[in-house]
């Protein structure tokens, strides 16, 4: 069975979470079976070797989930994309639009800057919100953004078209 099959047959559908009439796609089965969990990492890590990358920033939370083991895999430092006051230190911040509502994400100022290129990385790609706020928030500090990557793409949302401004390289394991 291929990755993609493997997955879709994990990931549950829970209706109507976090609000009426979003079926939001679960991936903490994958976490309950260990040798997918490390095939996924496997499978993220072999697809981005090539893209020159400098530093991993992982959308909290669930972009932690394989965003930093990713990271240490590949001998990078993790930088953390948190909600709107979670970072202690001094942060450059973006607003956008949800599926469902509004957030704000940030980042420290010092966590990239012009000489790194850095792969962002997230859970899920719905609308791409979040996904390009999180590569304004990298572009804003002076680094380049080399690629994103998800384990889950909504395509009928229309997600990727927000990131094709930064880059062509947007990874996905599994569409629906």
């Amino acid at each position: 069975m291929i990755l993609e099959e493997k997955l879709k047959s994990e990931i549950r559908d829970v209706p109507d979470f976090p609000v009426p009439g979003i079926i939001f796609k679960d991936i903490t089965p994958i976490m309950m079976n260990p040798v997918l969990s490390k095939e996924v990492l496997e499978e993220l890590k072999q697809s981005v070797l090539d893209l020159g990358i400098t530093k991993i920033a992982g959308i909290e939370s669930r972009g932690f989930l394989f965003g930093y083991p990713l990271a240490m895999e590949l001998g990078l430092p993790f930088v953390l994309i948190r909600k709107k006051g979670k970072l202690p230190y001094h942060k450059v911040s973006h607003a956008y639009a949800l599926e469902y509502g509004q957030a704000e994400i940030e980042m420290h100022i010092d966590a990239v800057n012009e000489t790194d290129t850095v792969l962002i990385h997230d859970d899920l790609l719905a609308t791409g919100g979040s996904a390009s706020a999180a590569g304004q928030l990298v572009n804003n500090c002076g680094a380049k953004v080399a690629g994103f990557s998800f384990l889950v793409e909504l395509e009928f949302l229309g997600g990727r078209e927000k990131l094709l401004p930064f880059t062509e390289n947007i990874l996905t394991l599994v569409r629906y």
